[in-house]
């Protein structure tokens, strides 16, 4: 049995792997071989359009790192590693395998609730995976893009549905180049009761270049959305931001999460979250969340190192041109952004710089970053009231997905 919480545990960050049909078995005829699966010395990659992609390393998700695997060969190896002492129900920590085989539970919602009860999740937005490869590769192909993405909600619906016994909520994705192609599947998805959906923090690819999602142009889709209350998550994905790092390596690659060894430049940059800031700063710069205050945007997967930075350049242009905002930029982002931290980061400051009603709780199970025992996370927050415990550990969640934040399931 897991550690047992006083709170219901709803965890923003879940992780489904996809089958190989995913993206093929709803796609129309017309675009056979616009995805697919080929062998390369032995080993299946996916490739988009005959263009092999290296994205994830193994697509098939037959066999992967086990989940939490560095966090707990940090704990091992790192003397200096922050130690957890253990409670009741926790986990023991043993040595990693390097792979192990895929468990149902990774691939189906049935299989997944055991595993949730054997964590200790009541709950759980269930992110795809090899989704996130999906916008960028298809960037010059906007109708491409739509067909692919409808695909795999069609796929996603029928393996997980978009509500499964109000415990697993599954984030279908809505690609934007289309306004009115995205307007269609918004409505189709909500129909079948996503409660969630999942938009790239990135600019949407379009005949005349890349723009923000922010401008007045979708402002119909976001109408849309507004009404009916949907919450919009942003997870992590390939935001296409390579290309200006290939800029400064005179590289022409791809983006690949997984490669073990970048060069300095790059992971400085990539520390700096410049993407899913620049996203947020575009929310509220552009004014979309002014214009459409009852939007709710949850960045997940996308750490919170970006968040306080953030913070002082709103102070800062306010105060020398409060005439470029309808509203002071702090009440929008307080308003209408909700953080999800990396389990690593310091979630005390977070709360003190946004609140903490602001702040959501995700392992990013079963990928091998995220946590490998996720309720220990109760861990950082101990020196919180326990009323501020239960906001960041699932009640704060629970609002934005209209379940009731007191609602314990295991």
């Amino acid at each position: 049995m897991p550690r047992k919480l006083s709170c219901p545990v709803f965890d923003a960050d879940n992780h489904m792997y996809e089958t190989t049909d995913a993206f093929t078995k709803y796609l129309p005829s017309s675009y056979d071989g616009l995805v697919k699966y080929v062998e390369v010395n032995g080993r299946t990659k996916i490739a988009l359009r005959n263009h092999i992609s290296e994205y994830i390393p193994n697509p098939t998700f037959s066999k992967v790192a086990p989940p939490g695997a560095q966090e707990v060969e940090f704990q091992l190896k790192n003397p200096h590693a922050k130690k957890r002492t253990p409670k009741e129900g926790d986990k023991p920590l043993s040595a990693p395998p390097k792979y192990i085989e895929s468990p149902p539970a990774f691939f189906n919602p049935a299989d997944r609730l055991i595993l949730m009860n054997e964590l200790g999740l009541d709950r759980a937005i269930m992110w795809p995976t090899l989704a996130s490869l999906i916008e960028e590769r298809l960037a010059d192909a906007p109708q491409a893009t739509h067909a692919v993405v409808h695909a795999l909600n069609e796929w996603m619906f029928e393996h997980w549905t978009y509500n499964y016994e109000n415990r697993i909520f599954p984030t279908p994705v809505i690609t934007l180049p289309v306004v009115d192609e995205a307007i269609r599947e918004f409505e189709r998805v909500v129909e079948r009761g996503a409660r969630a959906i999942l938009i790239r923090p990135a600019p949407v690819p379009g005949p005349n270049g890349r723009r923000s999602f922010a401008l007045a142009e979708f402002d119909p889709f976001w109408k849309v959305v507004e009404e009916s209350g949907v919450l919009v998550g942003m997870h992590a994905s390939d935001d296409g931001f390579q290309r200006y790092i290939n800029d400064w390596e005179g590289a022409d690659q791809e983006f690949l999460p997984f490669k073990k060894k970048n060069s300095a430049f790059h992971e400085l940059v990539h520390n700096d979250y410049r993407s899913i800031k620049d996203t947020i700063a575009s929310i509220i710069g552009h004014g979309l969340a002014t214009r459409f205050p009852r939007l709710r945007f949850m960045p997940v997967e996308n750490g919170s190192a970006w968040v306080r930075p953030l913070i002082e350049n709103l102070k800062q242009v306010y105060a020398v041109s409060p005439d470029l905002f309808d509203e002071d930029p702090l009440v929008t982002l307080k308003r209408s952004v909700y953080v999800h931290p990396f389990h690593e980061e310091d979630v005390l400051g977070l709360v003190d710089a946004v609140g903490v009603d602001n702040v959501v709780f995700g392992s990013d199970y079963p990928h091998p970053e995220g946590m490998f025992d996720p309720v220990t996370w109760i861990d950082e927050l101990e020196t919180l009231p326990e009323a501020d415990q239960a906001a960041i550990m699932g009640g704060n969640l629970a609002k934005l997905m209209g379940v009731d934040p007191t609602a314990k399931v295991i």
